[in-house]
């Protein structure tokens, strides 16, 4: 998973030599270990979900790592008529681009400000899920002091 946010990065600032060493920490003896991969996307998507700021009520929101090159964002509220709606938009890492697919149609290369912004979140959510779960240091992936 490590790449992915390599990846995301040279995107935004270039091919850098500086942009840091991203490493996903071995769990070992963890207690997350006995955990399932659904339970850590699970984990992981209740932090990234509050990346992009306060979820209105009655709002649900995921932003999760799905694999080596997909990451989700799927928002569901109901209208003001009482109508549930929903918008799952998934992000292929592809080389020296970034795929967005809407709800399964429409497809588009990230770039712009979107294309920042998406790297802003990717690594706010690498910062965030690596302290707040794994309890490791996001720049070298070693364990934080407890």
């Amino acid at each position: 998973m490590a790449s992915i946010f390599k990846k995301a990065l040279t995107l935004l600032v270039g091919d850098d030599q500086s942009i840091p060493q991203l490493k996903m920490p071995k769990l070992g003896k963890s207690p997350l270990k006995k955990l399932t991969e659904r339970e850590l996307i699970q984990l992981e998507s209740d932090i990234g979900k509050n990346i992009f700021g306060p979820i209105a009520k009655g709002h649900r929101r995921e932003f999760f790592n799905l694999d080596a090159v997909t990451w989700i964002w799927y928002e569901e509220f109901t209208d003001a008529n009482g109508v549930k709606k929903s918008t799952t938009t998934r992000y292929e890492v592809q080389g020296k681009a970034i795929l967005k697919a809407q709800d399964g149609a429409k497809y588009s290369y990230l770039e712009g400000d979107e294309l920042q912004n998406f790297g802003v979140a990717v690594q706010m959510y690498y910062e965030q899920v690596m302290r707040g779960i794994y309890k490791r240091d996001p720049e070298t992936g070693q364990k934080l002091a407890q």
